[in-house]
């Protein structure tokens, strides 16, 4: 149950920076509204406040977090984008989630 949880967070906070950032590329790069921000702002600081949910230490979870961060920006690629991750891009998300998972659930030892 603990790593369905820490893997859906992980998800959620991904999709909370991908959206932050995304929207004021859409305002940047392709002349959208700039009210864009507001909702780009409320996105990043949920990011923010998603990561700390997690009960172990920060540079454990930032770690780790990267890797899910990874995958979710290359199935928004897919998405949002319209492209088609390669193979590569594919065996570099596994890898980065099988990291993030070797991080987080790896058993801990008192030494």
């Amino acid at each position: 149950m603990f790593e369905a949880k820490t893997i859906s967070l992980f998800f959620i906070t991904a999709l909370a920076e991908i959206i932050g950032c995304y929207l004021p590329y859409l305002w940047l790069k392709q002349d959208k509204s700039i009210w864009l921000l507001v909702p780009a702002a409320i996105s990043l600081a949920l990011f923010a406040w998603l990561l700390s949910l997690h009960p172990t230490a920060a540079g454990r979870v930032y770690a780790a977090y990267g890797g899910v961060y990874i995958f979710t920006a290359l199935l928004w690629l897919w998405a949002v984008d319209g492209i088609k991750p390669t193979m590569w891009d594919m065996m570099g998300g596994t890898i980065a989630i099988l990291g993030m998972a070797i991080i987080m659930f790896a058993p801990r030892g008192t030494a």
